[in-house]
This record gives C-alpha cells, sequence and structure tokens, in this order.
C-alpha cells in the first residue's frame, strides 16, 4: 500500500508539475505574441502619424493659397470700386457741364 500511495502522490505532483510547465510555456507564447502585436501596431501608428503629418502640411498650404487668391480678389475688387468712383466722378462732371450748358443756352 505504501507503494501505491507513494506513487499516486508522485503521479499528481508530476501532474501539477506538467501543468505548471505549461501554463509557463502557453503565457511566454501568448508574451510573445503580444509584443509582436504591439510591434506591429507601433509601426502602423507610426504611419498613421506620418499621414496626419503630410495631410496637415497639404492643408496649410492649400489655405495659405486660398488666403493669398483672397488678397488678390480683394485687390482687384479695391481698384474697381476705385474706377468705378472715378467713373462717377467723371460723369456728375459731365453732367454738371451738360446742365450748366442747357442752362446758358
Amino acid at each position: 500500500m505504501d507503494f501505491l500511495a507513494v506513487y499516486s502522490e508522485a503521479g499528481m505532483i508530476g501532474v501539477v508539475g506538467a501543468m505548471f510547465i505549461y501554463m509557463v510555456y502557453s503565457m511566454n507564447r501568448r508574451g510573445n505574441e503580444q509584443a509582436e502585436s504591439l510591434q506591429n501596431l507601433k509601426i502602423e501608428n507610426k504611419g498613421q502619424s506620418e499621414n496626419i503629418q503630410n495631410i496637415e502640411s497639404i492643408l496649410l498650404k492649400l489655405l495659405d493659397r486660398w488666403n493669398k487668391s483672397d488678397e488678390t480678389r480683394d485687390r482687384r475688387h479695391e481698384k474697381l470700386v476705385e474706377e468705378v468712383n472715378d467713373l462717377s466722378d467723371i460723369l456728375m462732371e459731365v453732367k454738371g457741364n451738360l446742365s450748366r450748358i442747357n442752362g446758358k443756352s
């Protein structure tokens, strides 16, 4: 009986030991998979960050170009308004001359 008790205890210790070894192996494998996944995410995140920076740069250049275009358009509009005002002044002068001529006759 003592042999059977020792054998069963050794068997249980062996089973528990095997389970422990399997648990350590499994956790190690899972840790390696997670490390690889984190590395892949790091690479993907770096690529996304570069894309965001490129898009931001493009948008800033586009806005700057748009602002310059608006400034040019505003200057043209101001020049056009000045020309219309000058023509209006000349027209009023001509109108005044005509009314003076018509009044003298």
